[in-house]
């Protein structure tokens, strides 16, 4: 019942993660990311523990491959998890559990890695990283937002999705991007709206916490 796609700027050092599903509040517990570590999802039937250990050990160096590997090891109730994985050099890693819903599927690519359940068919994942894989040169953000798009157009999920969500990570402890559609009848449309209205002043909030003095005005009514 979820389908995402995870991915890096190589260049930049940004990773991120675009994610919907049927039901309520995505954001809240299934997409998860790190300045110098990465990009996770957990998703199916969601462990959000996961997530935060993958993070961990691609923060201590392992790649995503092997960070998946090991935070699902021997972990309980691992049959019923999907997880995918990015890295900051842009390595991926996943994994899907014998109880995995439906049809589901993983698609791996350059700096990206797409994963579903509950899916319309396995086309779903592909149509994600050709997307991600052909939008090279644009924000990471929306690289990522762009292609959870072309993940709905494939078919998206057999059902109907109400949520979804965007991260992104880079240089500070608290992501660049965080933004969120908890239920709604089109949530990856109005993600992208949220995001095409966020981005022109997204620096503009790194700005206020790092240098208020300097940092642009807000442009509201008692706002000098």
């Amino acid at each position: 019942m979820t389908f995402s796609i995870s991915g890096t700027c190589r260049e930049s050092g940004m990773s991120g993660i675009a994610i919907t599903t049927s039901s309520i509040s995505v954001g809240s517990r299934c997409p998860w990311v790190r300045a110098g570590a990465g990009a996770v999802a957990t998703q199916n039937i969601t462990d959000p523990t996961i997530g935060c250990d993958v993070l961990d050990l691609m923060g201590a160096g392992h790649s995503a491959s092997d960070a998946v590997s090991a935070a699902m090891s021997a972990r309980a109730h691992a049959e019923y998890r999907q997880v995918a994985a990015v890295d900051l050099a842009g390595r991926t890693g996943h994994f899907s559990g014998s109880r995995t819903l439906g049809v589901h599927a993983v698609t791996e690519g350059d700096g990206c890695v797409a994963a579903g359940n509950l899916l319309s068919s396995t086309a779903v994942t592909a149509a994600m990283v050709e997307a991600f894989e052909n939008s090279d040169g644009v924000h990471l953000a929306e690289r990522l937002v762009f292609a959870l798009d072309a993940g709905v157009r494939a078919g998206g999920e057999e059902g109907p999705t109400h949520s979804a969500a965007l991260l992104v990570a880079h240089e500070q402890p608290w992501p660049l991007v965080d933004l969120r559609v908890d239920w709604a009848d089109h949530p990856v449309t109005e993600l992208i709206t949220c995001w095409q209205r966020y981005e022109p002043q997204m620096q503009d909030y790194v700005s206020r916490a790092l240098d208020p003095a300097a940092a642009p005005a807000y442009g509201v009514p008692g706002d000098e």
